[in-house]
């Protein structure tokens, strides 16, 4: 994959996967070659995507950039764009959660990790389809599978501590000093499984 379009193209292909800036060793690892070759890649990369349609005018021919912040590189929309995909974004999101799935990560959130089954128990109905809208809305996700019954377990993401403006779930409020009775809360939920 010596040839500079090789590279390129392989370096494109990861940067669309990514969520979060990568850096110049990871990707030399992934393509194989020195990380002085990416650097200028990737340099080159980002020069090719602020070209303009015309010599001198003000429109570029990509919506995107490539930026290089807090130690990798990712692929962004250009801020000119920023309104639009604003409104694309906010178009998808502008449902409010229902009182189910509010209650639903309630659960998750104080529970973590914790099972669909034991979310259902706690909660009374099925969650099945609650679980999956947060998990889509990105909300939560799969953390790996409990030991003993082999149902996949739960947890917060980041994006949820974002939405919520912590740094943790040791920041939720305590809840079992506003709900009396829930002191014995695990004891209820061995009860009902």
């Amino acid at each position: 994959m010596e040839a500079p379009d090789g590279v390129r193209a392989a370096l494109e292909a990861v940067l669309m996967v990514i969520d979060e800036p990568v850096s110049e060793e990871r990707l030399a690892a992934v393509v194989g070659l020195p990380t002085a070759t990416i650097r200028d890649q990737l340099h080159e990369l980002a020069r090719e995507y602020d070209g303009y349609t015309k010599e001198g005018d003000a429109i570029p021919v990509r919506g995107f950039e490539l930026r290089q912040l807090a130690g990798g590189w990712r692929v962004y929309s250009r801020p000119a764009y920023s309104e639009i995909v604003s409104q694309f974004v906010v178009d998808g999101q502008t449902a409010r959660l229902t009182q189910a799935a509010l209650e639903t990560l309630a659960v998750i959130a104080y529970r973590q990790p914790v099972s669909r089954a034991r979310v259902s128990a706690i909660r009374g109905v099925n969650v099945d389809s609650v679980v999956r809208t947060l998990a889509q809305r990105g909300l939560i996700e799969e953390v790996g599978t409990d030991p003993v019954s082999g149902a996949f377990l739960y947890r917060t993401t980041a994006y949820f501590l974002e939405r919520l403006g912590i740094g943790s779930v040791d920041e939720l409020p305590q809840i079992a000093q506003h709900l009396p009775g829930l002191e014995n809360l695990h004891e209820i939920e061995n009860a009902l499984l």
